[in-house]
């Protein structure tokens, strides 16, 4: 569960009064298929859940019509916080995961590869999307051991992870990966300070096994390394109020938009700067979409990045 706060400013230790709060369903891959839904692609969301919060995430889901298999659990659903302020800057204080056992990883992915496979999403998946940070007692080899089980049955896979778990997941070869600027950081062990060296990270990654690295570099935009091609673009934001799920829309539109070339570019960057001027992580639909605000352009390897970007 992803709750916002939108404050005037944060003032470490004051009483703050909030401007207004916005509850919403969460998780990476749950965010996925809300803005694939938002924008009338079809898609299946596979939800593990447990405890009072995992009851009020399955409702608000089905409320809003997702199509999703749900898998119980014995831990509670996490809750999340975010504190968002006028300029766009967020401040967030997760809790951390539940633990899942082997048996419970083991339903997961058995519920994703029937879900893929027996019409969930619409009589065979082209991808999955597997994401989020490992919960407690999870192998960090999962992501590696789902994508070489999920891309043996035929099925392209995305993944959008960090650290440890991103690096194991690159030796299996996934379709495509996600990394932010500072997961490209992490993976690689560069200072990304520029548009070059962010390059040459997502070049390592493909080194290692990535097919496609589709980098987003916050308020810098985002580069795409595909086949022998780079490209980079941008989309300015005029009224910042969030980011949370914003790369998650982002990926969403780079796979409704073919997840090939320019144009699946241009719609990655037109939804998740949609999902930045859009309060809590509400995901963008058709009518918040500006594609011809996005500006693909030469890849300047001598561009300054914008520090947190």
């Amino acid at each position: 569960m992803d709750r916002t706060i939108e404050v005037s400013s944060l003032r470490r230790g004051a009483v703050i009064r909030a401007a207004a709060t916005h509850l919403d369903p969460g998780g990476k891959g749950v965010n996925v298929s809300r803005a694939l839904l938002a924008n009338r692609v079809r898609s299946c969301a596979v939800v593990p859940f447990g405890g009072d919060e995992g009851r009020r995430l399955v409702s608000l889901l089905s409320a809003e019509g997702i199509e999703m298999v749900t898998v119980p659990v014995a831990g509670a659903t996490r809750s999340n916080v975010a504190l968002a302020e006028p300029d766009g800057t967020v401040t967030k204080v997760n809790e951390p995961g539940t633990a899942l056992s082997a048996a419970e990883l083991e339903a997961i992915a058995e519920a994703v590869l029937g879900a893929a496979g027996a019409g969930g999403a619409g009589g065979g998946a082209d991808w999955v999307v597997a994401s989020g940070s490992l919960p407690p007692q999870v192998p960090v080899d999962v992501y590696a051991r789902l994508c070489e089980r999920f891309s043996g049955a035929g099925i392209n896979v995305a993944v959008d992870t960090s650290g440890p778990a991103l690096v194991s997941a690159l030796a299996q070869g996934p379709a495509l990966v996600k990394p932010n600027r500072e997961e490209l950081s992490e993976a690689t062990g560069m200072v990304i300070s520029c548009l070059g060296d962010a390059i040459k990270a997502a070049e390592s990654l493909r080194a290692r096994g990535a097919g496609t690295v589709l980098a987003s570099l916050g308020a810098d935009g985002a580069i795409l390394l595909q086949g022998e091609r780079v490209w980079y673009g941008r989309c300015a934001v005029a009224e910042p109020r969030s980011s949370v799920g914003a790369g998650d829309a982002m990926l969403a539109g780079f796979l409704a938009g073919g997840a090939r070339g320019e144009g699946a570019l241009v719609e990655a960057l037109a939804w998740a700067s949609a999902a930045v001027g859009l309060p809590g992580s509400r995901m963008p639909a058709s009518d918040d979409i500006r594609r011809d605000d996005v500006r693909v352009i030469g890849a300047d390897p001598t561009l300054s990045l914008r520090s947190g970007g």
